[in-house]
């Protein structure tokens, strides 16, 4: 599998890219002179987002879509062929996450949450991948989370969607690496985003909230830099954390004992307490 070091007019297909570390990334890829397909379900932030990156028309699509719609994602991928003739890189980023106790969330809740961060994730690379394996090249960078390697209290399906991204991509590497397909798994810890305002609160609804270890996270616009340098490094994997969370996926293979004496306390701290 050769490395993707060079990634001028590669066609890149990012989910989630309205906002946060999606739009981050659509910025980086644009940097590298990359042709940009840009998906979320609001296109008047994703119209925003093309108008930031000051690129030529014909290097970006905007593809709205909702991740919860799955039907439609064979269509949506024949347009970006149609578009472009290829997608060289998928960047499934979509996502939501959670804050709230397990007996709190609704079990359609839970549902809403797996379909969003896992199922609708496999199911769209399900529909690009024969493009990339007819190509003989391609990539993806899939935003996994520091939770997809650490259980804490509050995040029960959101672990849960993580863990399951780890383990299907993983997989799924070993099936394709041969293929000339690259899959690079990213790990998130506190970025600063507005992820924990939008994440599944009580009762279904946001939570509506600033959380303080987000709020002093790292910059959506660094973590977007880690992510492509790793994908262009050939890289399995990359954790993109503060010092405490990246000890804390190492405490998770070597002392689990520990690590759960440090977080079994854990509880949420929002910037307005």
């Amino acid at each position: 599998m050769s490395k993707i070091n060079d990634l001028t007019h590669k066609v890149v297909w990012i989910t989630g890219a309205s906002s946060g570390i999606g739009e981050a990334l659509a910025h980086e890829f644009a940097k590298e002179g990359a042709k940009l397909v840009l998906s979320a379900r609001r296109k008047e932030e994703l119209e925003r987002v093309k108008k930031d990156l000051h690129l030529a028309e014909e290097m970006v699509l905007l593809l709205p879509m909702d991740m919860l719609l799955p039907a439609a994602f064979k269509a949506y991928a024949q347009t970006v062929i149609e578009h472009f003739g290829r997608i060289d890189i998928l960047v499934p980023n979509a996502g939501i996450s959670q804050r709230e106790k397990f007996l709190d969330i609704a079990p359609s809740d839970f549902q809403k949450l797996m379909d969003t961060n896992f199922t609708s994730v496999v199911l769209l690379t399900r529909e690009v991948l024969p493009y990339m394996l007819a190509q003989k090249s391609g990539g993806i960078l899939v935003t996994s989370s520091v939770s997809g390697k650490i259980g804490t209290a509050y995040r029960t399906f959101y672990s849960a969607s993580k863990h399951a991204i780890q383990g299907f991509f993983d997989a799924l590497r070993g099936e394709v690496w041969r293929e000339g397909i690259q899959v690079t798994v990213a790990c998130p810890g506190y970025i600063k985003t507005n992820i924990s305002i939008n994440a599944i609160g009580k009762d279904g609804k946001p939570f509506g909230k600033m959380d303080q270890n987000q709020a002093n996270g790292i910059s959506a616009q660094v973590c977007a830099h880690k992510m492509v340098n790793a994908l262009k490094s050939g890289k399995n994997e990359i954790v993109i954390a503060g010092f405490k969370e990246t000890l804390g996926t190492y405490l998770k293979r070597f002392a689990p004992a520990l690590l759960w004496q440090l977080t079994k306390n854990y509880t949420i701290k929002t910037t307005d307490q």
